[in-house]
């Protein structure tokens, strides 16, 4: 069996001068406020302005510029001169708009004024504050609680997801998805289960002692490229990284990094990855699983010979349970299962159990190329057996990294934006705040989704985000996103959501988290948390796109007061003036985690508000951190057959989750357009096909239901045989809303059933 390597030579390093050339690019498409650069100059430090992007953690010891490519398109994004103001709509209805991109949509500009969609013209109309947030209310009032849902994108601040949170519990639901149910709720629920804790363990100085990094399913190369300083330097220091994905990640190949005038000028790269390994997509458990085994072995020869033993037994004996099962299970695991699931050779596995054996401290790093799965849950569980066998959980250097992709998305989930009820400290909400708390579990993303399209959700508010883009099943979804008798976006620009308006739809524009927000008491800071549970301050600076915008948090209060009845508690009008008596109630409700709040808030590189798996204290239902036995080889729901393909879905270096800034993945070699399928030479062959031919993508879940996504051109790329990639979020339309992780309900976007139909031909 080959191998399929990384190439270097494949693309560009990440970093360089490519990112450069992207960054300027975009600032000469959206001709930023000449405040940009001072704003960038003082992101993600203390002072500064949290970024918007992507929620990687700030360094106490930060770099002159602490931001990267993506974080440099978001501000710039944010910063635009063009305005979407009320005058747009004079020139385009609704319906016109529903054919226009998603980046043409965004490039309108910053929306200017609160609207309220008026059916009559198909358009959006000016409206007042005071007239949206009565009419908002009058309708939330005239609902039954739980057939409204309140979402949010992972955004909005600590301070205003805290008092959303909050408001709709008042209102009488727990119907509070966020954006992490689409991402990282199987880290949420499966660390839960086997570490007892739902983030990752491990903190920035971490980083620094690690000997060794494996990734799985994680790019930092586009979605958190400062990522790639602290991989840097631990290949300068002789740190070992490897690689599991079967897509090749440039930003895991090399690194050309901007800050360094050495390696501009000269053009030096660092080689990050020392084994990649294509592994098929859906064949992570295998992998893991070889790992393990290469583990056990080696330990089993060191017990024969009496030498020193290669697992942390003293560690598994005080620390864990599970252990007999799952070692048993290694050690009868046959390579060739192994290797037929994940499509890797026994060789290459094996080496890479070799730098796992030799590396004393490793961090295992992952992203959505494991919980997007429909086994995701278990894909996490096995990178946790993983570390469990070397005890490298709980100690210096050592630790589950799970990489975040939204600013604050971790956050909102700290503060109370979720679903399930045994996540919120409800006896402490019922004593600040004189209410009885709803008790019954909310809605997920999936619930939310499938009880819209029967009919029985009336009212979606979405504090941020484009969520008919962002969810399987998006031709229901439009279709019934407009039955609804409410629908409420907080945004900052258009984006393809606001094109199928409720019965009621308004678009209520915001104020971005580098903008001032002036209140009352003067002039006030938001905090964020970051992936490693940080949490820190953040202070916009810049002139408002428009006099007429509101904080998220003003948003919220103020469709909250318009909608519950007055109750001495409930203070939206003292809360708006001054955040830091919202940050006093946080700390009120979370006293272990925000001790101190207003005053840490500041602290470089953010205050750690404490994991308890990170000091090995296992709050598990066994008390100790659990090995778990697989049932299982692939985190697949269906099985493969002839013309049947694994579809993951992707993202270009030129977006950001929804946001598309342009049409450029220079990795990849695709430029000026998204509408592709990328398929390995082989496959290629075999069905028949040519690189550059016109195919449709046609599902092939098993549920009776058509769905294609047509016009795609064939790229030939080097991915395992039977994986294809196709652009995220436009592939959406090919997910169905049953086609989920089994514990989490995160949507299993990395490994979906479909086929390729020729036009005017049958499925190859």
């Amino acid at each position: 069996m080959a191998d399929r390597i990384a190439n270097p030579e494949s693309a560009g390093p990440a970093g360089g001068w490519g990112s450069l050339k992207s960054i300027a690019r975009i600032y000469g498409e959206t001709w930023p406020t000449p405040t940009a650069i001072e704003a960038l100059s003082k992101q993600n430090k203390p002072g500064g302005v949290m970024c918007v992007s992507c929620a990687w953690p700030k360094p106490v010891n930060y770099h002159p510029f602490e931001f990267c490519e993506n974080g440099a398109k978001a501000t710039l994004w944010d910063l635009t001169n063009d305005r979407c103001t009320p005058d747009f709509w004079n020139d385009h209805t609704v319906a016109e708009l529903r054919a226009w991109k998603d980046h043409d949509l965004e490039m309108t500009g910053r929306l200017t004024h609160p609207m309220r969609y008026d059916a009559g013209t198909d358009r959006y109309v000016e409206i007042t504050w005071d007239e949206a947030f009565e009419q908002i209310g009058a309708k939330l009032k005239s609902l039954t609680p739980n057939a409204a849902v309140f979402y949010s994108s992972g955004h909005a601040g600590l301070e205003a997801a805290y008092l959303y949170a909050l408001f709709a519990r008042a209102f009488g639901t727990n119907n509070l998805p966020q954006s992490s149910n689409m991402c990282h709720e199987t880290t949420s629920v499966g660390l839960s289960e086997v570490i007892g804790s739902p983030v990752g363990t491990i903190v920035w100085e971490d980083l620094e002692k690690a000997d060794a990094f494996f990734f799985f399913g994680q790019n930092p190369g586009s979605n958190s490229p400062r990522f790639l300083h602290p991989l840097q330097e631990a290949k300068k220091r002789g740190a070992s990284i490897v690689t599991f994905n079967p897509v090749v990640e440039q930003g895991l190949v090399s690194f050309v990094n901007p800050q360094n005038p050495f390696d501009m000028l000269t053009g030096h790269e660092t080689t990050i990855s020392d084994e990649y390994l294509q592994v098929k997509a859906g064949g992570d458990i295998a992998a893991i699983l070889g790992v393990c085994k290469t583990v056990v072995e080696a330990d089993d020869v060191a017990v024969t010979a009496g030498t020193k033993r290669v697992l942390d037994i003293d560690f598994i004996q005080e620390h864990t349970t599970g252990f007999g099962r799952f070692i048993d299970c290694v050690r009868h695991a046959d390579w060739k299962d192994i290797t037929r699931e994940s499509g890797l050779s026994e060789q290459a596995i094996r080496r890479a159990g070799e730098i796992y054996i030799r590396s004393e401290r490793v961090i295992g790093v992952y992203g959505m190329g494991l919980t997007q799965h429909s086994q995701g849950a278990l894909n996490i569980a096995m990178l946790v057996n993983l570390l469990l066998l070397r005890g490298n959980i709980g100690r210096e250097g050592a630790g589950c990294c799970p990489v975040r992709g939204h600013s604050n998305v971790q956050g909102q989930r700290t503060v109370g934006v979720a679903e399930k009820t045994k996540l919120i400290p409800m006896d402490r909400l019922k004593q600040l705040f004189d209410f009885d708390p709803p008790t019954e579990d909310g809605m997920t993303i999936v619930d939310a989704v499938k009880n819209l399209i029967a009919g029985e959700v009336r009212a979606f508010v979405c504090l941020g985000g484009n969520l008919l883009r962002a969810v399987p099943e998006q031709e229901e979804m439009e279709c019934s996103w407009e039955k609804q008798d409410l629908t409420v976006m907080v945004s900052t620009k258009l984006n393809r959501s606001h094109l199928f308006p409720g019965k009621q739809a308004y678009i209520l524009p915001c104020l971005s988290r580098l903008e001032s927000d002036v209140q009352a008491t003067g002039l006030q800071s938001v905090t964020t948390e970051d992936s490693f549970s940080h949490i820190s301050g953040s202070t916009g600076k810049r002139t408002p796109a428009s006099e007429h915008l509101k904080s998220e948090l003003a948003i919220v209060a103020g469709i909250a007061k318009a909608t519950l009845f007055a109750k001495p508690g409930l203070k939206w009008d003292e809360w708006t003036a001054d955040y830091g008596l919202v940050r006093d109630l946080i700390e009120a409700s979370y006293p272990n985690d925000f001790k101190d709040y207003n005053e840490r808030m500041f602290q470089p590189g953010g205050f750690y508000r404490g994991n308890d798996a990170h000091d090995r204290v296992w709050n598990t239902e066994e008390k100790k951190a659990v090995f778990t036995t697989p049932d299982r080889l692939n985190a697949l729901s269906f099985e493969d057959r002839s013309g049947r393909y694994r579809l993951l879905t992707m993202r270009s270096n030129d977006q950001f989750n929804t946001t598309i800034y342009g049409y450029s993945d220079r990795f990849r070699g695709i430029e000026g357009t998204r509408d592709v399928v990328l398929i390995c030479a082989e496959d290629i062959d075999e069905a028949g096909l040519e690189p550059g031919q016109l195919v449709s993508l046609v599902s092939d879940f098993e549920d009776g239901k058509l769905r294609e996504l047509a016009g795609l051109r064939i790229v030939s790329h080097n991915l395992p045989r039977g994986t294809i990639c196709a652009y995220y979020p436009e592939c959406n339309v090919l997910n169905s809303i049953d086609h989920h992780d089994q514990m989490s309900k995160t949507p299993a976007s990395k490994a979906i059933p479909v086929r390729i139909r020729v036009a005017d031909t049958n499925d190859i």
